[in-house]
């Protein structure tokens, strides 16, 4: 099933604006109920100010409404298995769930590793710990 993510994050890797670490980098998600969401990292000149490509795949996730991420594939052109990054677990945290399964990509094969959100993201903020 994750094989349709692959090729949607691989089709949003080649979108990317990346010309200063020439990195492109796709995700797509889907929520519970089914949707798909894609997204490419968008670098600027004032690092770290870009985003990355999960970020851009939940942002259009939530400007459709929102929804819950159910899993969600990495790949960036150069990498065998892209993670995502901790400011992205943390984000994908926030709309998914320790469940959430996250499939690490190779931009010519596809999903090389599938881990549970909670296996790489083990001790992330929650919202009940702020009060």
């Amino acid at each position: 099933m994750a094989d349709d993510l692959f090729v949607r994050a691989k089709s949003a890797m080649r979108k990317c604006h990346a010309p200063y670490s020439r990195f492109p980098v796709g995700a797509a998600l889907r929520t519970r109920d089914g949707r798909i969401y894609a997204g490419c990292n968008i670098e600027v000149v004032s690092f770290p100010e870009g985003w990355c490509a999960e970020t851009t795949a939940i942002s259009h996730m939530v400007m459709d409404g929102g929804g819950e991420i159910a899993e969600i594939a990495v790949v960036a052109e150069r990498l065998v298995a892209c993670p995502p990054c901790g400011g992205c677990r943390q984000r994908i945290a926030e709309f998914g769930s320790p469940e959430t399964r996250v499939h690490l990509c190779d931009a010519e094969t596809g999903v090389v590793e599938t881990v549970l959100l909670e296996d790489i993201f083990p001790r992330g903020f929650k919202a009940e710990e702020l009060s």
